[in-house]
C-alpha cells in the first residue's frame, strides 16, 4: 500500500516551468506573418501619402513660370543697313598643272648621268638624263661613210652621162648606152637623197640621247637610276616633270548660273577667283577665271571651268583640293542682315523687329543672296529697324525684351528714355517720368535678368 504525502495534481499540472513560458512553433509563425502585413501596410501608406500630396516645389516652380511669362526677355539685336554684297559662287576645285610631262627616252640603252635631283626645278633645255651615246655614234660614222661612198659614185655617173651627150651628138655612141647613163645618174642621185635621210636619222637618234626638260618646272621623284637599261616607251618613264607657276584650278559650276556667269565674262573679260583649303578656313591664293568648258556634262548638269594662279609661293600643288570662290558680280546700296537673325516659319523667313516700346513683332522678309554670315533682304524690313539676333528662342508676337548696354547697336536716346519709363511705370504702377531712377539709363533693372532665368 502506497502512501499518499501531497494532495493530487492534474496531469497537465506536471509540465516543467520552462515548458509553459516557450510559446509553440505555430504561434511564433503567426506572429512574425501579422507583423509583417502591418509594417507593409504603413509602407503602402506612406507612398501613397507622398505621391498624393501637392508638391510645393511644383507650384512654386509653375509660379516662377508664370512670373518669367511676363517677364522681358534679354535679346541681342543689331539694326538694318545698306552696303555692298559681292556675290560670290564657292565651288570645289582640283589644283591641276598646265603642263605635266612623263618623261620618256626615245631611243634604247644604258643610262650614263642622272643630272637632276628629285624635286628640283628646271629650265626647258636643261638635260636631265645621258643615254650611252656611244653605238649611235658608230651607227652616224656609217652613214657618213656610205653617203660619201654614194656621192662619189653619182660624180662618176655625172661625167660619164656629160661624155655620153656630147658623144651622142656626134654619133659617136649608140642612143641607148647615153640613155642608160642618164638613168644611172638617176639612180645614184636616189641612193644619195637616201644616205642623207639615214644621216640625219642617225643624229637625231644621237640628240635623243641627251633627255632635255621641254618645258619649266618641278621633278619628280626619278624612276630609274644610274647604270639602268631604259628601252624607249618603257612603262613609269624616267621622270614626271610638272609645271608649277602658273598653275591651275579646274572646278564645276551648276548649270543653271552659266548665263549670269557667261554674260559677265563678255562684260569683262574675266572674272577674279580665290583658291581657299579644303577647309574653307585659309585663303590660298588669288587668280582669275577666262574661259569655261564647251560643253555641260550630262551626268552632273556642271560646266567646267579653268582658273589662272600665278603660285610664286607655290602653296598650290597638283591634285590638291581646294575651294575656288568665283566672284560673279558685287551688288551695291543692298539691305544687310546677320544670316542668325533670320528665322524660318510656316510662311516662310521671318525675323523680330523690336517696336519703340522695347516689344517684338514678326516682319515676313524675302531673301537674297548670301555670303558667309550676312545675308541680302529684298523687302520686309527698312534701314534702321532693329532686328534680335540671339536670344529668339522664347519670343513671341508681342513679348517684351531687354537689351544689354554693352550691345553693339544701341538703340537711340529716345528708345531708352522710353524703356526707362516704361520700366518705371510697371514698377510703380504708375507712368511717370519724374521718378527719381534707382540705376542709370539703359541698364536692366536686377529683377530681370533673376526672373528670365527661372523662367528657361
Amino acid at each position: 500500500m502506497v502512501e499518499n504525502t501531497g494532495p493530487a495534481r492534474p496531469d497537465n499540472a506536471r509540465q516543467t516551468p520552462a515548458q509553459d513560458t516557450v510559446p509553440s512553433t505555430p504561434q511564433r509563425h503567426r506572429r512574425k506573418r501579422w507583423i509583417l502585413i502591418v509594417v507593409g501596410l504603413v509602407i503602402i501608406a506612406l507612398m501613397a501619402v507622398a505621391f498624393l500630396r501637392p508638391s510645393h516645389k511644383q507650384g512654386s516652380g509653375n509660379r516662377r513660370g508664370a512670373q518669367a511669362g511676363n517677364t522681358a526677355e534679354p535679346v541681342a539685336v543689331t539694326k538694318v543697313t545698306t552696303g555692298d554684297m559681292p556675290e560670290i559662287l564657292t565651288e570645289l576645285g582640283t589644283v591641276v598643272p598646265i603642263t605635266n610631262v612623263t618623261l620618256q627616252a626615245r631611243v634604247n640603252g644604258y643610262i650614263m648621268k642622272v643630272e637632276f635631283a628629285e624635286g628640283q626645278h628646271v629650265k626647258a633645255g636643261d638635260e636631265l638624263v645621258l643615254i650611252d651615246p656611244r653605238p649611235y655614234q658608230v651607227a652616224l660614222d656609217q652613214m657618213l661613210g656610205t653617203l660619201q661612198q654614194d656621192e662619189a659614185q653619182l660624180a662618176d655617173a655625172r661625167v660619164n652621162a656629160n661624155r655620153y651627150t656630147t658623144l651622142i651628138k656626134q654619133n659617136s655612141i649608140a642612143a641607148m648606152t647615153a640613155k642608160d647613163a642618164e638613168y644611172k645618174v638617176q639612180q645614184l642621185e636616189g641612193t644619195v637623197k637616201l644616205d642623207q635621210a639615214n644621216v640625219a636619222n642617225a643624229r637625231l637618234n644621237l640628240y635623243y640621247c641627251h633627255v632635255l626638260a621641254p618645258v619649266d618646272g618641278r621633278v619628280g621623284i626619278r624612276a630609274v637610276d644610274m647604270g639602268n637599261y631604259f628601252t624607249a616607251g618603257q612603262s613609269g618613264g624616267l621622270t614626271v616633270l610638272t609645271q608649277m607657276q602658273p598653275i591651275s584650278v579646274i572646278f564645276t559650276m551648276p548649270q543653271d548660273q552659266l548665263p549670269q556667269v557667261t554674260d559677265r565674262l563678255r562684260q569683262v573679260g574675266e572674272l577674279p577667283v580665290e583658291a581657299w583649303d579644303s577647309s574653307n578656313l585659309k585663303k590660298i591664293a588669288t587668280g582669275t577665271v577666262k574661259a569655261l568648258d564647251s560643253q555641260i556634262d550630262t551626268a552632273t548638269g556642271t560646266v567646267r571651268l579653268r582658273a589662272i594662279f600665278s603660285n610664286e609661293d607655290e602653296h598650290l600643288f597638283p591634285n590638291q583640293f581646294v575651294n575656288a570662290h568665283l566672284l560673279v558680280d558685287t551688288l551695291h546700296n543692298v539691305m544687310l542682315l546677320p544670316s542668325n537673325a533670320l528665322q524660318t516659319g510656316p510662311d516662310g523667313q521671318f525675323v523680330y523687329v523690336v517696336k519703340s516700346d522695347n516689344t517684338v513683332e514678326v516682319h515676313n522678309v524675302k531673301t537674297g543672296i548670301a555670303s558667309n554670315d550676312t545675308t541680302v533682304i529684298q523687302s520686309g524690313v527698312t534701314i534702321g529697324d532693329r532686328v534680335v539676333t540671339d536670344g529668339t528662342n522664347h519670343l513671341r508676337p508681342g513679348s517684351k525684351v531687354t537689351i544689354p548696354a554693352d550691345e553693339n547697336t544701341q538703340p537711340t536716346a529716345n528708345d531708352n528714355n522710353q524703356h526707362v519709363s516704361h520700366r518705371r511705370a510697371k514698377t510703380n504702377g504708375q507712368q511717370s517720368e519724374s521718378a527719381s531712377p534707382s540705376a542709370p539709363e539703359g541698364q536692366p533693372t536686377p529683377p530681370a535678368p533673376n526672373n528670365s532665368q527661372s523662367g528657361h
